[in-house]
């Protein structure tokens, strides 16, 4: 998770940007941000994919198989 203090400063342009006053330097600092802000995300919930076993009513494993091949290269590190 990315800090309070990124998060507060990706609103904070976020915010200037829809009131129409955002400088050059400001919409490269938020692309940035915002790159960085995806990639954090992503790479948590991928984390949290590989921890998951979908099992139906009946008790049977119906992961999809791309999971567990995710889930299987994790193993393998």
């Amino acid at each position: 998770m990315l800090p309070k203090e990124k998060l507060a400063r990706i609103n904070a342009l976020a915010k200037k940007a829809k009131e129409g006053s955002l400088t050059e330097a400001e919409a490269k600092e938020q692309s940035s941000l915002r790159k960085e802000y995806l990639q954090t995300f992503r790479s948590n919930m991928l984390t949290t994919l590989k921890g998951v076993t979908i099992v139906d009513p009946k008790g049977n494993d119906v992961t999809p198989n791309k999971l567990k091949v995710v889930k299987q290269d994790k193993n393998l590190h």
